[in-house]
């Protein structure tokens, strides 16, 4: 059996993942299909992660692959999180992980709905709220979820919810019902109403958006392509790995795997992980690197076993409580740091220990070319780190 150590699989990270300065690419479309999708729970993290593996281009140039070519669409998929897919990809998500989200959600609002006193029948109310949207749609412009919310009674309805959280409080209905139609691909986020850096979307209907709606695939071959993409970028991987990031489950994972006629490897640690049957040779490694990446940024979050690339001692710092990572500063195929930007909108790297002269100038030189590529524009993340924050720990 084939054998890929860590350094290995740091070397293959930064060859195809865009990282290595030497292996940039060219635009946003280019850099969405190297990385399978992007994540787009923070608006700027797609927006940053093409920077991070691209030479030229600007924010402009991101909002033109999205809202004027639409090579590339938002799509909510993977573990209830809004991704930006490669066009091409849409019907494999469509007929899998994004109609597994689709069925759960519409469990759940159709629950909330009888509970919580919007509708003594949740799944009528339910049927009728979305007919109302794609209908109001059909024919129209974009429309925010306020305006939609606005001119549909249907959409009328509130839960109040954990009220002794933090996160608690009255919510509307209307946002989730917009949310399944988008998981189910009958409705996608069309134009952004604010700034690049901010998520203000408006809705418009699938086949309105991109011509005709994509056909969606079975669930196994939906789940077989989007398998095969994730080993094509992240490859090798272990089957908790996949599962993680699919949101699925270990059986859906292990049929994807036969289906690509995917090839054990054995890896650092003792552990099993798979690539495709044409990736198994080795892959030399590259000339030591720098990257800035964006909070949520693909490559962090890649996988669920991040040892080969993250101390754990570093987690509490670079992660919040539930996994989401902060920005991440990366030297030679490791997570060193974190990034942020003083009131200047400079940005500087924090580091959380010493990586020596020739490590330090390089993350430095990122630092001076992002800072050039926001043009004073200050990001802010929900997501933020402690080390970020530079807060201390609890």
């Amino acid at each position: 059996m084939r054998h890929i150590d860590d350094d290995e699989r740091r070397s293959r990270l930064a060859l195809r993942h865009g990282l290595h300065p030497d292996h940039r690419l060219p635009d946003a479309v280019a850099v969405t299909r190297a990385m399978t999708v992007l994540h787009a729970t923070e608006p700027a993290t797609v927006h940053l992660a093409v920077h991070a593996r691209t030479t030229s281009g600007t924010p402009e140039d991101v909002d033109r692959a999205l809202y004027e070519d639409r090579s590339v669409v938002k799509q909510l998929a993977m573990r209830r999180t809004l991704f930006v897919f490669p066009r091409d990809l849409l019907p494999a998500a469509l007929g899998s992980a994004s109609a597994r989200v689709a069925a759960e959600q519409r469990r759940l609002i159709t629950r909330d709905a009888e509970k919580h006193g919007v509708a003594d029948d949740g799944a009528a109310w339910l049927a009728a709220a979305t007919h109302a949207v794609v209908v109001r749609l059909a024919g129209s412009e974009p429309l925010s979820a306020r305006q939609l919310r606005e001119q549909l009674p249907e959409l009328a309805g509130t839960v109040t919810a954990n009220l002794d959280k933090k996160y608690g409080g009255t919510f509307q209905m209307a946002p989730r019902v917009l949310t399944l139609l988008g998981a189910e691909g009958r409705i996608v986020r069309g134009p952004n109403a604010g700034h690049w850096r901010i998520g203000r979307p408006t809705w418009t209907l699938m086949e309105s958006w991109l011509g005709e709606p994509p056909e969606p695939l079975t669930e196994a071959e939906g789940y077989a392509e989007l398998v095969r993409r994730w080993l094509r970028t992240f490859g090798p991987g272990t089957v908790d790995d996949v599962q993680w990031w699919l949101g699925s489950t270990k059986a859906s994972v292990r049929a994807a795997l036969a289906a690509v006629d995917a090839v054990e490897v054995s890896l650092d640690g003792g552990q099993t992980g798979w690539v495709l049957p044409d990736d198994v040779d080795p892959v030399l490694r590259p000339e030591p690197w720098a990257a800035l990446l964006p909070t949520l940024d693909p490559t962090t979050m890649g996988w669920k076993g991040r040892s080969f690339y993250l101390d754990p001692a570093d987690v509490p710092y670079l992660f919040d409580s539930n996994g989401n990572a902060g920005n991440t500063a990366w030297w030679d195929g490791r997570i060193v740091g974190a990034w942020a930007q003083d009131d200047d909108a400079r940005v500087r790297v924090i580091l959380r220990a010493d990586v020596g002269a020739t490590a330090r100038a390089a993350l430095d030189a990122e630092a001076a070319r992002l800072t050039a590529w926001l043009d004073g524009v200050r990001i802010s993340n929900v997501y933020a780190s402690a080390l970020m924050k530079q807060a201390p720990l609890p």
